[in-house]
Order: C-alpha cells, then structure tokens, then sequence
C-alpha cells in the first residue's frame, strides 16, 4: 500500500494523530505521499512502524538496500 492510499483511509483525527506518532506533521506527510518530498530513513521506519507494516520502507525509499539492513544482526 502506497502512503497516499494510507492516509487516504484516516480521518483528519486520526491522521494528525498518526502524524504525531511519526513524529512530523500530517502536511509533511502529505508532501511526502503527493512525491514532492522524501521521506528520510528514519521517517520511512517510523511511517512502516506506525502504520502496523501497511505501508513498507521499501515502498517509501527503494533507493536504500532494506534488504541488508532487515538481515543484519543488531550485534
């Protein structure tokens, strides 16, 4: 599910909400869902966090290599 789809689906309580829980703000959220912002790496994890895995890192940032960082030991 794309981010847009996501907070296509949340009432503005619930999307300010889910905003606060990303620590950001439910505009820049929607900068980054229209495409005209990147999510960082640390929004993209809190994003995925948050939604409960509905929206994915990999969807929101396919430029970083999750794949490695998903199968690293956090030794």
């Amino acid at each position: 599910m794309t981010l847009y789809e996501y907070l296509k689906g949340l009432d503005k309580p619930s999307a300010d909400a889910f905003a606060e829980r990303c620590r950001t703000t439910f505009g820049q959220l929607r900068q980054v869902a229209y495409g005209n912002r990147r999510a960082s790496a640390g929004l993209a994890v809190d994003i995925e966090r948050e939604s409960g895995r509905a929206v994915i890192c990999e969807e929101l940032r396919p430029d970083i290599d999750w794949a490695y960082l998903r199968s690293s030991d956090a030794a």
